[in-house]
């Protein structure tokens, strides 16, 4: 079956751094102009793009970043051998193509690979991991929440392209050949599910998995792990959403804080009193994630057609999203939170089903909640109509990432049965890096893919394999969202040009 792309009509849906030299003015003044690559809509809105490191007001970098730069809260996962090496377990070509290209390439072909944004001040380092000058990689929370759109970094936006499992997979490999101890990813991945396609996450899981060793003061309590765990991959939220809520996750049951951003922390070498050390560092973190803008667009717009679309998101989408009209904080901005009843909104609901009360309970009912405005909720009803602010950068679509595009999200019909993302490793469409960005459909609002009614037939490896997006598999499915049916084409038309507005 030949492959087919968004832009040829869709397929029909059949779904059953080195950075700690940011302490320096000009290397904050780099940092600060990468991150903020996309520009404004126009020159009447000079600030919606948000600076991470405050340095365009000032070459002081945001102290939240710095932290997420320099500090390894962590054990580190590998190390600049191991990370060189990497390339000798690929498949062929790529393994043929990298052992031709000089080493400077060899990485830039390594972070493409992973789905990793080299670091502006040293393109050999990744903005997702700290490095020591030992040369130790150390994941750090950009791994899920610093990625790329259109070619270019924004501060914030889901990290969409991370191979997390294909990364860890192969670490391991390479590992086991030098003759090195493997990490805790190493280990762990191999009874647990990091995710099973490139660009989302099974941290869900991940923190249900931790907290089973942890009392509520965070103390650690021996237990046999957890076997009966529904492990399912979510897409990570876009962070300059954070400040719109009050509560986080795709069911809105725990509160946010900044003790909760922690909770990825609980590895056996952090113990209660590394948290409490480590406090102050993260208010400072939740500070410049809230300060985050949602970038704005910069593409082709129709502005008579957009103001068509303003009243048709009023009527159809604004009583569950919310109203985005002026700056945050005005009389026009209004985002109710709203909880939907999971056989209303009728995603898929296997995040929904895989937490517990006693689960959502255990964390709300930790340390990590403490500290918190708002309280936890132990027994949601649904899945939480996320902001839409800046969500032309926030593809793909769903709390499980299965919906490439806006345009697909108004089509249900059409939503791609399995899909992959032209700019993924091995696809055919790979622009060199020296082309424009292949990754965005501007026409469709979202990413550009290669559509498919079934996977490819062949053998392929693990790494390929999740390249691939199938909503067939469990968690994984593309339906709900279906309240559409009462728009004619031109209705949907003018509704995609408003949502790139806001």
């Amino acid at each position: 079956m030949k492959p087919r792309r968004t832009e040829r009509g869709p397929t029909r849906f059949s779904a059953a751094g080195r950075c700690r030299a940011v302490r320096g003015g000009v290397a904050a003044v780099v940092v600060a102009a990468f991150l903020v690559a996309v520009p404004p809509a126009s020159a009447a809105d000079p600030a919606s793009a948000a600076d991470p490191a405050g340095a365009v007001a000032s070459p002081v970098p945001a102290p939240g970043w710095t932290h997420l730069r320099e500090r390894a809260y962590l054990p580190s996962d590998f190390d600049g051998e191991v990370f060189d090496a990497l390339w000798t377990v690929w498949e062929e070509p790529a393994r043929s193509r990298a052992e031709a290209a000089d080493p400077a390439e060899r990485r830039r072909m390594t972070m493409d690979r992973y789905g990793l944004v080299p670091d502006p001040l040293d393109p050999s380092r990744s903005l997702q991991y700290v490095v020591d000058d030992a040369g130790r990689w150390t994941m750090s929370c950009l791994a899920c929440h610093q990625g790329t759109v259109a070619g270019r970094a924004v501060p914030g936006v889901p990290n969409s392209r991370y191979a997390l499992e294909t990364l860890t997979e192969e670490v391991r490999q390479v590992k086991i050949r030098q003759g090195k101890a493997l990490g805790h990813m190493d280990l762990g991945s191999l009874v647990m599910p990091l995710g099973t396609t490139a660009g989302t996450t099974n941290a869900v899981m991940f923190g249900v998995a931790l907290m089973r060793h942890r009392a509520p003061d965070l103390s650690i309590v021996p237990r046999p792990p957890r076997l009966d765990l529904a492990h399912h991959d979510v897409d990570a939220p876009a962070w300059w959403h954070y400040a719109s809520r009050k509560r986080i996750y795709a069911d809105a049951f725990a509160p946010k804080g900044h003790r909760m951003l922690m909770q990825f922390l609980l590895v056996k070498e952090n113990g209660p009193e590394r948290f409490r050390e480590w406090e102050g560092e993260f208010r400072e973190i939740e500070a410049w994630i809230a300060s985050l803008e949602p970038p704005a667009w910069t593409g082709p717009f129709d502005a008579p057609l957009a103001e068509r679309g303003r009243g048709l998101f009023a009527a159809h989408c604004a009583d569950c999203h919310g109203t985005y009209d002026g700056p945050r904080g005005g009389p026009g901005r209004r985002y109710p939170e709203r909880v939907v009843p999971i056989d209303e909104i009728g995603t898929d609901r296997a995040r929904f089903d895989s937490l517990s009360t006693a689960d959502r309970a255990a964390l709300n009912g930790s340390w990590f909640a403490g500290a918190s405005a708002e309280a936890g909720v132990d027994a949601p009803a649904g899945y939480v109509a996320p902001p839409l602010d800046g969500v032309w950068a926030s593809a793909p679509y769903f709390h499980n990432g299965s919906v490439p595009t806006l345009w697909h999200v108004l089509h249900p019909e059409a939503r791609p049965a399995v899909w992959r993302r032209l700019d993924a490793p091995g696809a055919a469409a790979v622009a060199d890096a020296a082309d424009a960005p292949r990754d965005y459909d501007p026409q469709r609002v979202g990413l550009a893919v290669e559509e498919r009614e079934t996977l490819p037939e062949g053998r392929m490896t693990s790494a390929q394999r999740r390249t691939w997006f199938d909503t067939a598999r469990p968690g994984k499915g593309a339906g709900g969202h279906e309240f559409f049916g009462s728009l004619d084409e031109d209705a949907k038309r003018a509704l995609l040009e408003y949502l790139k507005s806001l």
